[in-house]
């Protein structure tokens, strides 16, 4: 079965649609507004939920960083760290972001798309949704 995973704008119209099938994932990337490194969360569709699984921190800059009971910390390859298993069930299978500028980068990458949100949404609100078609 395939799902598909939305970028809603603010006004409700849909900015982007791709093909997610179930128990593969995405992930979206970003450079830290602070620090300017390349921050990474990944989600999979897990039989119909959203379930943040997995991140990569360059550090522990401001709003990163690993909370005890909440995934395990383990050094990332060249540097930085991956918090592996995190597991987390996105309520409602969405969440909304706030895009940030250009230099910001937030973007999405599948499979087989990629989804440059600041490109399409720069400074605005868009919702991020698993749509399972239920």
């Amino acid at each position: 079965m395939t799902d598909y995973l939305e970028i809603i704008g603010e006004d409700g119209s849909v900015l982007a649609r791709t093909e997610i099938p179930r128990q593969t994932g995405w992930c979206l990337y970003w450079n830290h507004s602070v620090t300017g490194d390349g921050v990474i969360d990944c989600y999979v569709d897990d039989l119909g939920k959203m379930v943040l699984h997995r991140a990569y921190q360059p550090d522990f800059a401001a709003g990163l960083g690993h909370y005890p009971g909440r995934g395990i910390l383990t050094s990332a390859e060249g540097g930085g760290y991956w918090i592996e298993d995190i597991d987390e069930p996105v309520r409602d299978n969405a969440y909304v972001l706030r895009v940030g500028s250009l230099a910001v980068n937030h973007r999405i990458v599948t499979e087989r798309d990629e989804i440059n949100l600041s490109k399409m949404a720069e400074h605005t609100r868009v919702t991020i949704r698993l749509d399972t078609g239920e």
